[in-house]
């Protein structure tokens, strides 16, 4: 066996699941090189790949190592196989692991890629358990985390993630990554006091950034470092955590074996395609969705929709019910599970929360048998729910047809703000929150579905939270820019008396808030983008994001 092929076994064994251009760019050989040698191991039977792609993900193959091939290493470095099977994430269980978590996987192969390109020869090391989802040891000694906070994982997970990696080994510093601006800057408040350095990033921006690109920011201040640049402010010499391993090591089998038997669960975030990863994501966030509102919430065509919802199907990731003789969609337990291991979040919380089993449409009052919470207060008030998607679905076509994008539309679990006034913890909780991204500006928004809010009490009720919450500094430090508050009404009737109680409202607080509301039948009409909306100003607007 030639040198650079010895290299590179020992690579794919310590950065398993790592692509051609990173294992290139961990090492001291070109991409050709790399690319060649790769293909005489694969040939061999030393190592194997599967193809991988995801929204921030390009189409590729990744390799892992295999039986024979950890033979050869363990024989190459003089060592024994259980040796090997101990040092390296190479056994079967540490194969099943990273695979459930292939998405964060990549991603992180991606900044690390790019930290190389700085420092070299780095190592790498992965974990089940603590805080951190990787971390990094420099070639100096200085060891870096690297925590993602996953699309699904809720805030108070994340919050207790960031108290464990405060108790836990002192880090040179930390690298967090987040899914979207919102929790960006929720990261940021968790993070300004911890007694560690640490710089925060989008995750898009990190999965193709290189070293000199300018998307990490500290928790306080203004300024926006490159990672070269980051590196530079990293502590001393730090330690790393060291997890136990297992008590028994099995080699890897074949994926060809598992190919063969049912598709296991840890095998499907390769076997998914980015289109059908991101349907999965939608109908998880917005349960009992028709087709229709998913097709345009995805910005493809209905058959489109039914290819893709039937895929799912026959992975058994999804159930589709038909109630009140429409098609809606809802995450299976299985399914709820591939998301929830993706992001380290609890499987068992998901269930409980979201679980659409076991369901009887046929059964007068048939949610009432949902095991999740969640999902079946949405089934028993089906139609504010589906008035929700119907909005956000005509929004999303609206943008689409005028050149904007619907950057970001977040479920009432995610949209909800909380806050401190008056030395009381409050909070909004809206049904939707939004980014519409219009020529070349990000307009936040809240969204209020209101069916029963027609009294006057209830409609000031309604109101309180909001003239709370823009009566702090919080809407420009949740958001940069202070969102808009959009209520709409099932019932014309109910948003004419809406005005007078705004202007009273209004007048009480002294607070002026960015409220439109409308009724469904000017949406319907006009359209979200439309001049369907008014203010308590004037009786008609033009249009609230313009």
């Amino acid at each position: 066996m030639r040198e650079i092929e010895r290299d590179l076994l020992q690579l794919v064994a310590e950065f398993p699941l790592a692509d051609r251009l990173e294992l290139a760019a961990y090492s001291d050989w070109s991409e050709r090189a790399v690319y060649q040698r790769l293909g005489d191991l694969r040939c061999s039977g030393l190592v194997e790949d599967l193809p991988h792609a995801s929204e921030l993900i390009r189409p590729t193959r990744r390799f892992l190592i295999t039986a024979d091939g950890i033979a050869r290493l363990a024989l190459h470095l003089g060592t024994s196989r259980e040796a090997v099977l101990r040092d390296h994430p190479v056994s079967e269980r540490w194969r099943q692991t990273l695979l459930r978590r292939l998405d964060s996987v990549g991603v992180i192969y991606r900044l690390g890629s790019a930290l190389a390109a700085v420092q070299r020869p780095l190592r790498l090391r992965w974990y089940r358990a603590q805080p951190p989802d990787a971390a990094f040891a420099l070639p100096d000694g200085r060891t870096l985390a690297v925590l993602r906070w996953g699309r699904t994982a809720d805030r108070t997970a994340v919050s207790i993630r960031i108290r464990r990696l405060r108790e836990g080994p002192t880090y040179s510093g930390v690298l967090v990554l987040v899914p979207d601006e919102v929790r960006l800057r929720h990261a940021r408040r968790l993070l300004r006091h911890a007694p560690f350095i640490c710089f925060i990033a989008l995750e898009r921006d990190a999965a193709y950034a290189s070293a000199d690109a300018r998307i990490w920011r500290a928790p306080s201040g203004s300024a926006v470092l490159s990672l070269q640049e980051a590196l530079t402010y990293l502590g001393a010499e730090g330690e790393w955590a060291v997890e136990r391993p297992p008590v028994r090591s099995i080699v890897p089998r074949p994926l060809a074996a598992a190919r063969a038997a049912r598709e296991p669960d840890w095998l499907l975030p390769a076997r998914l395609k980015p289109a059908e990863k991101r349907s999965l994501d939608l109908i998880g966030d917005w349960p009992w969705v028709r087709p229709d509102h998913l097709a345009a919430l995805l910005g493809v065509e209905r058959r489109r929709v039914s290819h893709l919802t039937a895929s799912l199907e026959r992975h058994d990731l999804l159930t589709d019910h038909r109630i009140d003789g429409k098609r809606r969609f809802a995450l299976s337990d299985r399914g709820l599970a591939l998301l929830a291991r993706r992001d380290r979040a609890s499987v068992a919380a998901a269930r409980k929360r979201w679980s659409a089993e076991p369901l009887d449409p046929e059964a007068p009052r048939g949610w009432r048998n949902l095991r999740g919470g969640r999902t079946r207060q949405l089934l028993r008030h089906l139609v504010h729910t589906e008035a929700v998607h119907g909005f956000l679905a005509a929004l999303a076509d609206q943008a689409r047809s005028n050149g904007w994008a619907l950057a970001q539309i977040d479920p009432p679990h995610r949209a909800s703000r909380y806050f401190r006034f008056q030395d009381r913890l409050r909070s909004v909780q809206p049904d939707a929150f939004g980014v519409l991204r219009c020529d070349g500006r990000d307009q936040p928004f809240f969204l209020e579905w209101e069916r029963r809010a027609i009294r006057p009490s209830t409609m000031a009720a309604k109101l309180a939270p909001y003239l709370r919450y823009y009566g702090t500094h919080r809407p420009t430090d949740d958001h940069g820019n202070p969102p808009l508050v959009l209520f709409a009404f099932d019932d014309p009737l109910a948003a004419d008396g809406f005005l007078r109680v705004l202007g009273e409202q209004s007048m009480r607080s002294r607070e002026r808030l960015p409220i439109h509301f409308g009724d469904r039948r000017s949406l319907e009409r006009e359209g979200p983008l439309g001049s369907a909306w008014r203010t308590a100003q004037v009786r008609t607007i033009s249009r609230p994001f313009a």
